[in-house]
């Protein structure tokens, strides 16, 4: 039997789960797992289920979208592997715990390439068998820089993700607007707090007891995008800030791979700036 994820974005009124349900049933298919959650504050219906059988993608999303409100979004989803592009800079840890997950088989992808400013990491990344691809933005203007790096991810066919693995460059509008919701980033800080450059040497002037990492999607206003996973470790006076750097760094790679992970398995509902997970 062929296995199937169904997401489905809604206003909410009476009776939806009952009515979709109903309508697996009617299929002959099988619910392995449902999952469902109401913003009562928007009226917003969310729902994802994994069912098995055999059936028609095209006649059952039309099925499903006729008995949901207006402007209702049905997604019906083969759990194949997803392809992902990373992008790195010179940071290791974020990038290589991805590529060892992938290497045991823990994340549902395609690693099409590893993207870089630098050369430094491609001695690493070439123990994968991951084609490395550099595109140095020395003596370029950014936006030259940007127009070779979208070139080189667009000579992949069906990308689903691009990750930052660390990549430290700020993307501009036009970057973000080529690949929307496609972008995965992971803040070296619990955010809101402490946006910009060098988050712990602003958290221990502050005198934190907690630092995290946080990541999210990516948009146009500065790490600021919609947050899929977040995490924190607790720390004391003892700590330079130099010392939450290495701590932190642990956890931004686990909260990064964990947010890949979600999306890689259709987890993630994305609406006004916020993501409903399950």
């Amino acid at each position: 039997m062929a296995q199937y994820r169904v997401l489905i974005d809604a206003n909410d009124e009476k009776g939806l789960v009952y009515k979709v349900s109903s309508i697996f049933y009617n299929h002959n298919l099988n619910i392995l797992s449902n999952s469902e959650f109401v913003d009562k504050e928007s009226n917003k219906f969310f729902m994802r289920s994994v069912v098995d059988g055999e059936i028609n993608k095209a006649d059952l999303k039309n099925e499903i979208e006729a008995i949901l409100p207006e402007n209702s979004s049905v997604k019906i989803v083969e759990p194949n592997k997803k392809n992902i592009i990373i992008m790195a800079t010179k940071e290791l840890h974020a990038l290589g715990d991805i590529l060892i997950r992938h290497e045991a088989g823990e994340l549902e992808a395609n690693i099409l390439a590893v993207v870089s400013n630098y050369d430094l990491l491609e001695s690493f990344v070439s123990k994968f068998d991951i084609p490395y691809i550099t595109v140095s933005h020395v003596g370029l203007e950014r936006s030259e820089h940007e127009t070779k790096i979208i070139e080189a991810i667009n000579s992949f066919e069906n990308v689903d993700y691009i990750v930052l693995a660390k990549y430290m460059r700020i993307l501009t509008p036009r970057f973000v607007e080529t690949f929307e919701d496609k972008i995965i980033n992971i803040h070296h800080s619990f955010l809101p707090a402490f946006i910009g450059a060098n988050p712990y040497k602003q958290a221990y002037d502050r005198g934190v007891k907690i630092i995290g990492a946080t990541a999210h999607f990516v948009n146009n206003n500065l790490d600021e995008g919609p947050i899929i996973a977040q995490e924190v470790i607790h720390v004391n006076h003892a700590y330079g800030w130099k010392d939450m750097q290495r701590s932190g760094k642990d956890v931004e790679k686990v909260v990064l791979s964990r947010a890949l992970k979600l999306a890689l398995e259709d987890r993630i509902f994305v609406y006004a700036n916020r993501t409903v997970i399950f």
